[in-house]
């Protein structure tokens, strides 16, 4: 009965190891999980489409914003050409003249030393308060020694002729302006009689600018520079 017993046991133990054995056996359980490659795969492939057509649609947007530029400068470039053609024609309808007096106001202009706020304040210094300015014509510029020169053409206006012959001695008092008076043209409206009169100003600008205005200058309403 022992013996019996002991090859029971001994059955069932091999029995037991058989049957743990089988079950670590991979290849008797093979991976039948194939679901999960193909997904990962389809979502590497949705992130590169993904990437491709962002990629495209930069490149359509950069090579859309490329015409552009290059439609502007085409455009911009053929309206330059055209004030160009503009110019040359104005140029060519000047009178001799008026062709000088236009090179000596862009000589005026690009002169470094030379400033229209300077002119103005030196205008206003030397102006009576019942005469006012009605323009001012470039004639010409020139360098004498160290210093820049400027032709003007000047007009004024005035009810006063002894108002404009303050004016004259005060411009020649004050050592930037050198005046002549060179006409006058009587006008006259519905309610008002006045002279213009023309003068010809050499101006010489201060090196160090410091004006010092008289007394009777013109204050605001009753003349000055317009």
């Amino acid at each position: 009965m022992r013996v019996k017993c002991s090859d029971t046991q001994l059955l069932n133990s091999q029995l037991l190891t058989k049957k743990v054995i089988t079950k670590l056996n991979l290849a008797s359980q093979p991976f039948r999980n194939r679901t999960l490659p193909y997904l990962i795969s389809l979502l590497f492939l949705a992130f590169a489409v993904a990437g491709a057509v962002l990629s495209f649609a930069s490149w359509r947007d950069a090579a859309a914003r490329n015409e552009i530029a290059k439609s502007d400068i085409e455009r911009m470039n053929t309206e330059l050409q055209g004030l160009k053609g503009k110019g040359a024609l104005v140029q060519q309808q000047l009178s001799p003249e008026q062709q000088a007096i236009l090179i000596a106001a862009h000589k005026l202009v690009a002169n470094k030393s030379f400033g229209w706020s300077r002119l103005f304040a030196d205008l206003e210094s030397s102006l009576p308060g019942s005469v006012s300015v009605s323009r001012i014509g470039v004639q010409n510029v020139f360098n004498d020694g160290d210093k820049t020169k400027a032709e003007l053409e000047f007009a004024v206006l005035s009810r006063d002729y002894q108002s404009v012959m303050t004016m004259i001695e005060n411009m020649n008092n004050s050592g930037v302006f050198q005046a002549e008076l060179r006409g006058q043209n009587l006008q006259k409206t519905e309610s008002i009689t006045f002279t213009e009169y023309t003068l010809r100003l050499l101006y010489t600008p201060r090196m160090s600018y410091s004006p010092t205005a008289p007394s009777d200058v013109a204050q605001t309403g009753q003349g000055g520079i317009q």
